[in-house]
């Protein structure tokens, strides 16, 4: 299978399962890139997918507002990326990303979550050389040379395009992002991207069984609890 598969398979997590949580990593991520790049979509290209991103995840309109507002208020949060990596049950690869006000509670909040579940948090570096940072669209279609001939015509970095199951999967590097969105667009007209994503996709994966199993979702239960943990990045395949 390839990595794009795995990503739809759930290499790709989510950190919130609640709503309101959804719209509160949401609104935290879209206050900071407007805070740092300015409140205008059109200038500010990270803005710009965060909110096109939160729209489709349903996020409500006065979210999105409140937290472009709030960044131009002047005193406010000042929240800070933290990133951090270790070997999750099972001997999994992780990488938690944060932003927090905070470093002391949040790097204490992610140790717990490691050593409550016979994990270990590493230093910077210790999984982040196992993934793939990656820009991701997915979108139906199966000529997957007439998108790559695209892609080419628009000068656009491209690392891999892969059809699989009649989903057609862009891989390209971050900075290629939007690039190669608008040539997709651009040659094929209005395009239902099913996959959206900058990423870190895995580059080999482990497999989770038996006793490592409960572990392993306490472990990303408690992740997903911590309100400074946006994103959890990981190479396990759960084998019930």
């Amino acid at each position: 299978m390839g990595r794009a598969f795995e990503v739809r398979k759930g290499s790709m997590m989510k950190t919130a399962a609640a709503k309101t949580k959804v719209n509160s990593k949401y609104g935290k991520e879209i206050y900071v890139a407007a805070k740092s790049g300015g409140p205008d979509p059109d200038a500010n290209l990270s803005l710009r997918r965060l909110i096109e991103k939160a729209k489709k995840d349903q996020v409500p309109a006065h979210v999105i507002e409140k937290a472009i507002e709030k960044s131009q208020g002047g005193a406010g949060e000042d929240y800070a990326p933290a990133r951090y990596e270790g070997f999750g049950p099972g001997s999994c690869m992780v990488i938690v990303d944060c932003l927090t006000d905070n470093p002391n509670r949040t790097i204490k909040d992610v140790r717990l979550a490691f050593t409550k579940t016979e994990s270990k948090i590493g230093s910077p570096g210790t999984a982040a050389h196992m993934f793939d940072h990656l820009a991701i669209l997915g979108f139906q279609g199966d000529d997957e040379d007439a998108v790559l001939e695209a892609l080419m015509m628009a000068d656009v970095d491209v690392t891999d395009v892969e059809s699989e199951e009649g989903l057609i999967s862009v891989l390209a590097p971050p900075t290629e992002y939007f690039k190669a969105k608008t040539a997709i667009i651009e040659a094929f007209g209005d395009v239902n991207f099913e996959i959206d994503e900058i990423t870190f996709v895995p580059q080999t994966s482990t497999e989770i069984t038996g006793d490592d199993i409960p572990l392993f979702e306490k472990f990303m239960a408690m992740l997903e609890d911590f309100d400074d943990v946006q994103h959890v990045y990981h190479n396990a395949i759960v084998k019930n």
